[in-house]
């Protein structure tokens, strides 16, 4: 975090909630910070938010983060006053006891709370563990009425109510780093290309994408729109050092040791390769990953959009991810943010990235 502004910015972004399909709060929040770096803007259907930099220019190159935040649904309420839920995207009912909520409604925030009977009273023999079925949320209330009162329907949407702090002054933790810190990263390449003064000879879309945690459909949408040249993708990845993970299955990545570079079908090699040559050029650390069919990101959608995208995937390594305590590095943060933008500034016009020529 270079400046202050630098520093309010994420703080606030990251505080504010952004369910899948209810991003605006968010998306203004980010276009606000973006709009004195740009030239003009493309606000889509559904939320997508692009800052655009030459927006004549014929040659085009996407920076993308996506915007949205796991988060939970109204499903059912009892005639008792209790809060059955569904899914957002990819919540984890087993952290859900004992967590405090925020309820969006039409009448404002509405607080809850997940509530979980006492370990006194639970029978050790049969002893359940939290699921779909059986986590519910308590908003102070006796009755269905009374709830419904307060502004909550089934469909109204819940998120977590935890805020952005620092660790040992050397870590981000919070809810939501996946993915809204790789929208504080794009706009801060995109702030970096501007006050550096730096004239590139090609159109830069900076997307800030809806709707990825449900299936990369915002980046489907938006993709087919700009039709880019090139997309350099940025999402988290496991870290997979801290206790109970597989590094056989699932790769061996740590905090502090720089971004990771992903290998995969949907991954351009020449893409790739710019951007290893760019990193060992810069002396930017970097760790290397591999994804076996697709990489669950936005990267998937931009490669397969049209008429096909030279497409890769930087990501920043995230320890417990869909936690409230989602925890990166601010060393591989600040790394992840010099390697876009040392790639994006030696892009040349029109570069062809195709195999055979």
């Amino acid at each position: 975090m270079e400046t202050k502004e630098s520093r309010d910015f994420l703080f606030k972004y990251l505080n504010n909630a952004s369910p899948t399909g209810f991003e605006s709060g968010g998306q203004k929040i980010w276009l606000d910070y973006v709009k004195p770096y740009i030239d003009d803007y493309i606000s889509d259907t559904y939320g997508t938010i692009v800052g655009v930099l030459n927006p004549k220019a014929d040659y085009k190159v996407v920076i993308e983060a996506h915007a949205d935040e796991i988060s939970w649904f109204v499903n059912h309420i009892t005639e008792q006053g209790y809060i059955y839920v569904i899914r957002n995207g990819g919540s984890d009912h087993q952290i859900a006891p004992s967590k405090r909520v925020n309820i969006h409604t039409k009448k404002g925030i509405v607080k809850g709370i997940f509530g979980w009977p006492a370990i006194h009273v639970r029978d050790k023999a049969k002893e359940e563990g939290p699921s779909l079925k059986n986590i519910f949320i308590d908003v102070g209330a006796s009755s269905r009425v009374e709830v419904e009162k307060m502004g909550i329907h089934v469909g109204t949407v819940i998120t977590f109510d935890d805020e952005l702090m620092e660790l040992n002054d050397r870590y981000l933790v919070g809810r939501a780093l996946d993915n809204r810190i790789g929208g504080y990263m794009i706009a801060e390449v995109l702030k970096k290309i501007k006050k550096n003064k730096i004239n590139l000879p090609f159109g830069l879309y900076v997307v800030n994408a809806v709707q990825e945690e449900i299936g990369l459909r915002g980046a489907e949408m938006i993709a087919h729109r700009i039709k880019p040249d090139l997309a350099i993708i940025t999402d988290v990845t496991h870290d997979t050092d801290a206790p109970m993970y597989d590094k056989i299955s699932s790769g061996d990545i740590s905090c502090g040791k720089g971004p990771a570079i992903c290998y995969g079908p949907a991954v351009h090699n020449n893409v790739l390769d710019m951007i290893i040559k760019v990193a060992e050029k810069n002396k930017i650390p970097f760790q290397r990953r591999a994804a076996s069919r697709s990489t669950g990101t936005d990267t998937d959608a931009f490669a397969y959009s049209s008429e096909g995208v030279a497409s890769a995937l930087i990501s920043i390594p995230l320890k417990y991810m869909h936690t409230t305590v989602e925890m990166c590095s601010k060393a591989d943060l600040q790394q992840t943010i010099d390697l876009i933008y040392e790639t994006v500034i030696q892009v040349k016009d029109k570069q062809d990235f195709r195999y055979i020529k």
